[in-house]
């Protein structure tokens, strides 16, 4: 059986100002709280074999992999459809005023001069069926909470990406196996597309 575990980063500088970011170039990194978290994460991990690590490029998902996987040798793929929602004009904005915006609320809309909910969730969906052709037994994905929570959801066969889970933890494995990411890739082409 192959078993995928994908985890939210551990909390961000960004995430502590409230403040959004779409472009890995910009990202702060981790707060010292985050570094907690991904220290947690590599106990949970501690235990399980590890053949490959699929990584968000933001800096925040790779010091929480780092970290998570310290002292182990496992084969790094950084895969850009894994980042967090391209936000354009909104980049440094806050929370409040990215929650504001029409796109928010309206998944076909693009953020000015970003990317509409659904072409971001498209690209997870993308993300995860290329993940899915590769054969390695267990792989970790450590991505952002928007990825994390559609493919819950979408695994589970909701009719909406957003719920019934809202809230992703930060630096917690979510398992998968391979079926139910397939579930997971075909329903968000389904809502998404």
């Amino acid at each position: 059986m192959r078993l995928f575990l994908i985890a939210r980063h551990g909390q961000s500088l960004f995430n502590v100002d409230s403040v959004v970011n779409g472009d890995p170039e910009l990202d702060r990194g981790l707060s010292e709280q985050g570094i907690e978290e991904a220290e947690r994460l590599a106990g949970q991990l501690a235990g399980l074999p590890l053949d490959l690590v699929a990584v968000s490029p933001f800096p925040r998902a790779l010091q929480t992999t780092n970290i998570a996987i310290a002292g182990r040798k496992v084969p790094h793929l950084v895969d850009h459809d894994l980042g967090d929602v391209r936000i354009g004009e909104l980049e440094g904005k806050s929370l409040d005023a990215y929650r504001e915006t029409p796109a928010h609320s309206n998944r076909k809309e693009r953020f000015p001069g970003g990317e509409s909910l659904d072409e971001a969730a498209l690209r997870y969906a993308a993300a995860a069926r290329r993940l899915l052709a590769r054969d390695e037994p267990t792989t970790l994905v450590v991505c952002h909470e928007i990825p994390v929570r559609y493919l819950v959801n979408a695994a589970g066969g909701s009719d909406e990406l957003n719920g019934p889970l809202r809230f992703v933890a930060n630096a917690t494995p979510y398992l998968f196996d391979e079926p139910a990411l397939r579930r997971a890739a075909e329903r968000i082409e389904e809502l998404a597309g």
